[in-house]
């Protein structure tokens, strides 16, 4: 599948390939959610519990994970947040074209009238920065928090799988085999990231059918062998008897029921990868009635075998046969690492999320398939999980403090979801407060229930995911402050049309052969980094094109919509601006067929015959100047196409032949030969002819990237934690993290750095 049409040839699914997406998110989705019943249970009663005779606390704790279960994944995120609509931006580059983009529009025919409350919230956030700020770190905060989920479940989850060897082992001695052999296969399941982290997940999608349909037939076993009557237990009234006969225990037991949803935010975060139908259709009818097969099993088995008293001996693997407990352990181990899977994934997506909306310093994103859209593998992230989830790992030794410490970066991954969803209900679907009030009242409430649950375990765990998230947190605000105040000295330090023109058509200097691309994050102006460079060498290119790569706030741009094109000044000046597209889960192309598309759509505007959307530009001397849509050269089939090819060139040595002898011998070079397919209806003017001649032979004689190379500092007068966040914390991150993604991808002997020093 193409990575560019790939996405949009699939519109119309076939309930083939719907299920085809249903299975495989079984092991990229659902895996770490699949694995919950290992812990849950275990989690609840490591609280001073009592037990009863008439099993109210199992009974209990077992209503509290069917109605948690039903409410949170199946109703809140299956049938309500994936319909959500991911339009954010962090930088103020926007453009009003970006609106235009076929995926930032909305049918808002379909959502009902207009909200006038909708209209006045979205007018006052837009007039508030410290409400805009507000929300920004309300959204980082949840993104720290499922970073820190990426550390603790692979931990809770792997050692959870190993804690069935303590049923083979004495007790005294399964404590020293359960931490080595869960780091060795955490190591491992690390180590295989760099495959694709969907490729391992597509692999193992059978492990987690098996498992799932393994635990769906020990739960029905348990079931009708022990207590057939258990599901009376999933009436409500369970959950009341609960709190209260326990008190203080069922109060603080809350926060290892939560666990029965560790992973549901994977479904939102791996939504990119799968279609909704299909995620849909994975957890309705498979994933949902396996989990509350496999919890009810186990509640019927601990009702009929008191051992509520003794911590050692509950857990999933006691409610498994004797003879079948190898083999389920096995399985087991297998369905945890691909659990694990799925939070993984979840995090370099939005780790590379975050760093396409200039909230994360730039890291290295491999793309492991040309063929399947999404499969991003980041090694420094990779590593920096491995070392933590190993830290955790050693650290706590046991799942209670792991669970603590998971659930309470879970509920606030759900609070913060429950928050925002709120504006989405008003600002996006256009639907009423009172809906969005509703919503959030009542799935508030069941969140902060277990909120608090969770936040009185600080001291026993909890207090781990705070600090991972402080620590992120703060290198997200530093690295996003440092960047929007870099990108609005840029804009106040621009170049006006006006110095341009004042130069005439050479500006002044020698214009030599070849197109020369600055890059730059302006969508409008002249960035000042051209008038450094032009003060300090006195020759440029025949054809300059500005050129700003940028994400909008929407996942996917369309092939067709990819380029932005416009001149800079008069037609003669040969300068342009071409700004290209991204969203923000999009895969960039490669340099050689980038410069292709990028030269095509130049010509092809030229073609058009038209500087902007609304007509030709009549003023040259307008700042703002206007910009043409252009597609990529395999989205407009009918427009210009662009051949080329190498030719070798050989380049005799001057002299004689005497000289000839003893002087290098003769230098093969091979010469790119460009080729403009011009349709031949309509017909294109003289001028438009001589300025796709003059393109065609710049392209041939090559493309030079001069990119700027940027020193921050706080400027004079700078309060102390400004100097303190600019000069060092931003610098340190600017130092130690990747370079642009354009810069990694052109070649260095056609590259020239200009160095600049920024003041903000």
């Amino acid at each position: 599948m193409d990575r560019e049409t790939g996405v949009y040839q699939n519109l119309k699914e076939s309930w083939r390939t719907v299920l085809t997406l249903a299975y495989q998110s079984l092991g990229v989705v659902y895996g770490d959610l699949s694995t919950s019943p290992l812990y849950v249970y275990k989690s609840t009663f490591a609280e001073d519990i009592e037990h009863s005779e008439t099993n109210e606390e199992i009974f209990g704790a077992l209503s509290f994970i069917f109605w948690t279960l039903t409410l949170v994944p199946l109703l809140k995120y299956v049938f309500i947040v994936l319909r959500a609509d991911d339009n954010v931006n962090s930088l103020p580059n926007g453009q009003l074209a970006d609106e235009e983009l076929s995926e930032y529009k909305k049918d808002v025919s379909s959502l009902g009238p207009k909200s006038s409350f909708g209209s006045k919230l979205k007018s006052t956030l837009e007039s508030y920065r410290v409400l805009q700020r507000f929300l920004l770190v309300l959204t980082l905060i949840g993104t720290c928090m499922v970073i820190g989920d990426g550390v603790l479940t692979p931990a809770l989850s792997v050692f959870s799988a190993v804690s069935g060897l303590e049923l083979s082992t004495a007790k005294e001695h399964h404590k020293y085999v359960e931490v080595p052999v869960a780091c060795i296969i955490l190591i491992g399941l690390f180590a295989l990231q760099h495959y694709g982290t969907h490729r391992v997940g597509f692999l193992f999608a059978p492990v987690v059918l098996i498992w799932l349909l393994c635990i769906s037939a020990i739960g029905l076993y348990n079931i009708f062998h022990w207590n057939p009557h258990v599901y009376q237990a999933l009436s409500p009234c369970y959950m009341y008897t609960f709190v209260k006969k326990t008190q203080k225990g069922g109060w603080m037991s809350l926060g290892g029921i939560l666990l029965c949803i560790t992973g549901s935010e994977a479904m939102f975060a791996d939504l990119g990868h799968f279609s909704q139908l299909s995620i849909k259709i994975a957890f309705t009818s498979l994933v949902y009635p396996s989990l509350i097969l496999a919890y009810m099993g186990q509640a019927a088995y601990l009702s009929q075998h008191h051992v509520l008293d003794n911590d050692y001996r509950i857990g999933f693997y006691v409610s498994v046969p004797e003879k079948l407990r190898w083999p389920v352990l096995v399985i087991a181990i297998l369905a945890a690492v691909v659990g694990s899977q799925a939070i993984i994934t979840g995090t370099f997506s939005i780790i590379k999320q975050c760093s396409a909306l200039g909230c994360f310093p730039r890291v290295k994103i491999v793309h492991t398939s040309s063929k399947i859209h999404g499969q991003i593998y980041i090694p420094e992230i990779n590593w920096i999980l491995m070392i933590l989830c190993l830290a955790v790992t050693i650290g706590f030794r046991d799942t209670k403090r792991m669970g603590n410490a998971s659930g309470l970066a879970v509920i606030t991954v759900m609070l913060v979801t429950t928050c925002l969803m709120s504006l989405v209900i008003v600002l996006c679907w256009q639907k009423s407060v009172f809906f969005a009030v509703c919503f959030v009242f009542f799935f508030g409430t069941i969140e902060a229930l277990y909120f608090s649950a969770s936040l009185i375990k600080f001291l026993e765990g909890a207090w781990v995911p705070i600090a991972l998230a402080f620590i992120f947190l703060i290198v997200m605000c530093v690295w996003h402050y440092g960047t929007l105040k870099k990108y609005e000295f840029d804009l106040q330090n621009k170049v006006s049309i006006n110095w341009l023109l004042s130069l005439g058509p050479s500006l002044g200097i020698v214009r030599v052969r070849g197109i020369g691309l600055i890059h730059t994050e302006l969508v409008s102006g002249i960035p000042a980094i051209f008038s450094h460079f032009v003060t300090n060498l006195p020759a440029f290119h025949q054809v300059l094109v500005f050129l700003c790569i940028k994400s909008v706030p929407v996942p996917h741009v369309r092939p067709e919509e990819r380029f932005l094109v416009g001149h800079i000044g008069p037609r003669q000046y040969r300068i342009y601006r071409c700004i290209v597209r991204y969203g923000y889960r999009d895969v960039h192309k490669d340099d050689m067929e980038f410069e292709k598309d990028l030269v095509c759509s130049i010509a092809e505007f030229i073609r058009s015959g038209s500087v902007g959307i609304n007509g030709a530009n009549e003023d040259p001397y307008k700042d703002d100047d206007k910009m043409t849509v252009v597609g990529t050269c395999s989205s407009h089939t009918e427009g210009i196409q662009m051949s080329e090819d190498d030719v070798i060139v050989n380049i005799d040595s001057p002299g004689t032949s005497e000289l000839r002898e003893i002087q290098s011998p003769t230098v093969i070079k091979p010469k790119k030969r460009v080729r403009f397919v011009v349709p031949e209806s309509p017909k294109i003017d003289r001028e438009a002819m001589k300025e796709l001649q003059e393109l065609m032979e710049a392209r041939e004689a090559g493309i030079a990237y001069i990119l700027g190379h940027s020193y921050v500092k706080a400027k004079q007068g700078s309060s102390a934690l400004k100097k303190l966040v600019i000069n060092y914390g931003y610098e340190f991150l600017r130092r130690n993290t990747r370079v642009p993604s354009y810069a990694l991808s052109v070649p260095h002997a056609s590259t020239l750095e200009v160095g600049m020093i920024y003041h903000v």
